[in-house]
């Protein structure tokens, strides 16, 4: 199952990779085209942009998965090993709320998105905001997970140590994997 869900996560990596590429390269090729030769690409600039909320969405999952996202880790290191699980259980309770609200709204927007179309590409705009439900039951489902473990007491120490921002020998962040 780790390997799976690894292999996955390699893959969304290498998607973000590509996105970002893609962007540097359409914004290079037109700025060189409009001082180089007096022209653009309209469509590059439209296309960055949505490669940008799709980076943003699609990044955000990958980093909640590795601890990656701001968290208030000195009022958490002050507790001990229970404080941290009740900690994580409403911190992760908390989010699965919040993904729900992200994708009910996505959910409700999606209508209008639908029948929006952006000027260059012609492109439905849900193509670039559906991503939102991407972020929404990814970020869902790896916090329900944390939660299961966090009620079955399957929780490790490393795994507290990483959620209260405590750092190894190494001052690497514990358990995150490279």
């Amino acid at each position: 199952m780790k390997k799976g869900i690894d292999y996955l996560t390699r893959g969304i990596e290498v998607i973000l990779v590509l996105l970002l590429a893609s962007m540097a390269v359409m914004v290079f090729a037109n700025v060189v085209m409009r001082y180089g030769f007096n022209s653009g690409l309209a469509i590059s600039e439209e296309m960055s942009r949505f490669f940008f909320v799709w980076l943003t969405f699609i990044g955000a999952v990958v980093t909640f998965k590795e601890n990656g996202h701001l968290g208030v880790e000195t009022l958490v290191r002050m507790f001990g090993r229970r404080g941290r699980m009740i900690c994580m259980a409403l911190t992760n309770a908390l989010i699965i709320m919040c993904a729900v609200i992200l994708f009910w709204g996505t959910w409700l927007q999606q209508p209008i998105n639908a029948s929006v179309i952006a000027p260059v590409s012609r492109m439905p705009m849900i193509y670039v905001f559906g991503v939102t439900y991407f972020a929404a039951v990814g970020i869902g489902i790896i916090a329900a997970v944390r939660l299961f473990r966090v009620l079955t007491n399957t929780v490790s120490e490393a795994e507290l140590r990483q959620f209260a921002g405590e750092y190894d020998d190494d001052s690497q962040l514990v358990g995150r994997s490279e």
